[in-house]
Order: structure tokens, then C-alpha cells, then sequence
């Protein structure tokens, strides 16, 4: 087996840009690009904010639905906040939804992965429209939304006792990835015949390139798996403002990566790709790419796409 890890650079100090922001309102949707967004402590703000879920309260991702990939969420602002999240799907009306119309929904508990959380229900309307668009093999499916004022724990195994709370991702925060690792696996794809992917395959919240500071070093494919916590500098030089971004799991890939994100098709070049070099024995073998990470300082503070990044080697 082609080992995934490679070997480190000579520069003192990892230096990358954010190239890209990514939020995924609902979990298992399409996502939305971005050119700034606010840190909160559950991740990056909306950020798997809502969900899909079955009739019995089943979480519900692309790996039961594919078509999931399919339905395009947009934050609609006015007044410099954000009021709507829009739901768009081929051959469907827009559905709005207001972004407060939890304070009227009934409350509901639902099930993501292991934990049993509080929800708000978005109401019949959302329902109907989420399974005219999927099927109904689930049966009635229903959008729900996180209760803010409930404490979802990430893993304190990953986290070293550390405190962090998330929605409805999979377990961690936010997840970081860079463009380099992208690149390595579209070379391995096209070598192979295969088209190349795009990051949204990996869905990704915060996506690193490389620095543009003078004598920095390109960015290797996954040195976002040998990095301490990540410094992004969120005010220009002289400004002592940053966000602190933890590395604590690698994250384990599933299928998903291999549904098309424009078509919903499924075909299993990626994973059979990454089974070549991304076995990780972190998580006992399963394959990896992306970081998950927790924020330990500057939640509040916006990242933006072009911001500093560094961060120390790990060893």
C-alpha cells in the first residue's frame, strides 16, 4: 500500500490562504459558496443548520437519497441579516422559509447518528415539496432545524477533553481541506481515465491554497494532516485578531464522495481512487481527506476568502 503521508517540508512554519468557504445549510444538500462568513461555536454560521429526516425522526443523507445532492439551499438576507432560506430543486417552485419561523414550529426530537437532539419541525409545506422532490421510499420526509439552545458534544475521545459543540454534521465543528489535496487526487483520477472532482465532492468548510506571501512554500497534498492549530489572521498585519482552528480527526469517508453533484449519479471512481493512498491508520484504516477541526479562539470573528492562514508542523 502507497503510503498517504509525505514527507515534511523544510520551511519552519506551515503558510496557506483560505481559497474557498463552504456552508451546507442542510445537511446532506447542496452547499453554498461564500466569500465571508462568522465563526460561531458550532461551526461556520447556518452551517448543517438544518435536516433532513423520515417519518420515525431518522436523520436522512445521500447515502439513502442521492437526489439530496440535487436540492440547492440559498440564505436570503435583508437588512444585512439573513430572513429566508430558499429551497430550489429542477422542476420544483422555490419553497421559502422564514429563517425565524422556528419560534412558531413545533418542537420535535430527532436522531443524527448516535445522538437523540431537539429539533424544530419547518411545517407540512417543506415536508410535501422534500418528498414530491425524493420519493417517498423513506416515507414522508420533513425538514427540521436545530435548537440553538441545546449543546450537541463532539467526540471527547478526538477533542482531548476539550468542550466543542456542532449541529447536524457528522460530529465536528468544521472541516478543512485543501486545494492541493484536491489536485492529487484528480491527477490519480485522470491517470486512471477518469474525470476529475471538484471540492464539493468533500464538502469542505474551509478549503486552503497557497500563501501569497513572499518566499512561502506551495501547500503539499494533505499537509492539512500534519499541522497544529491553524492561526487564520482575520485582520490585516499589525492587528492582533485571528481565529484558531484545532485539527482533531481526520475525517472518514463514505460513499458520498462518489455521488456526482450535479447529476445524483453514483459511480465509484473516487473511493477506488483513494483506496490507493488514503488508508489512514489514525481511524483504523478507513480512508481519509479533510481535517475535522473544533474553533478554540475567535468564534464571532468573519473569515474571508484571500485571509493568512499558518500554522506549526505537528511531528
Amino acid at each position: 500500500m502507497t503510503s498517504s503521508f509525505q514527507p515534511l517540508t523544510s520551511q519552519a512554519e506551515f503558510q496557506a490562504r483560505i481559497a474557498a468557504l463552504w456552508v451546507f445549510p442542510i445537511k446532506s444538500c447542496a452547499g453554498i459558496s461564500l466569500q465571508q462568513a462568522v465563526l460561531t461555536s458550532t461551526g461556520l454560521a447556518y452551517d448543517r443548520a438544518w435536516m433532513v429526516v423520515d417519518s420515525e425522526g431518522e436523520m436522512v443523507t445521500q447515502r439513502e437519497l442521492p437526489r439530496m445532492a440535487l436540492v440547492q439551499p440559498e440564505l436570503v438576507q435583508a437588512n444585512g441579516r439573513v430572513s429566508e432560506l430558499v429551497l430550489r430543486a429542477h422542476g420544483m417552485a422555490a419553497l421559502h422559509l422564514a429563517i425565524a419561523a422556528e419560534a412558531t414550529a413545533s418542537p420535535c426530537p430527532v436522531r443524527v447518528w448516535n445522538d437523540e437532539v431537539p429539533a424544530f419541525d419547518m411545517g407540512p409545506a417543506v415536508a410535501q415539496w422534500l418528498t414530491d422532490f425524493l420519493g417517498s421510499s423513506l416515507g414522508s420526509l420533513r425538514l427540521v432545524r436545530f435548537d440553538a439552545n441545546h449543546q450537541r458534544l463532539s467526540s471527547s475521545q478526538w477533542t482531548q477533553g476539550e468542550l466543542a459543540f456542532n449541529q447536524f454534521s457528522d460530529g465536528f465543528p468544521v472541516l478543512v481541506a485543501s486545494t492541493a489535496s484536491l489536485d492529487e487526487l484528480n491527477t490519480r483520477l485522470q491517470a486512471k481515465g477518469e474525470a476529475t472532482v471538484d471540492m464539493r465532492r468533500f464538502r469542505a468548510n474551509v478549503v486552503l491554497g497557497d500563501s501569497d506571501a513572499p518566499h512561502a512554500q506551495a501547500v503539499l497534498p494533505h499537509d492539512e494532516d500534519r499541522i497544529g492549530t491553524v492561526t487564520i489572521h482575520t485582520q490585516p498585519d499589525g492587528q492582533r485578531e485571528f481565529v484558531q482552528l484545532k485539527p482533531v480527526k481526520p475525517c472518514p469517508r463514505c460513499p458520498i464522495p462518489n455521488i456526482d453533484p450535479d447529476s445524483a449519479q453514483t459511480h465509484p471512481a473516487v473511493n477506488d481512487a483513494l483506496q490507493a493512498y488514503r488508508q489512514d491508520p489514525r481511524v483504523n484504516g478507513a480512508l481519509t481527506f479533510g481535517m475535522n477541526c473544533i474553533p478554540t479562539a475567535g468564534v464571532g470573528h468573519v473569515l474571508r476568502v484571500g485571509q493568512r492562514v499558518s500554522a506549526d508542523w505537528t511531528f
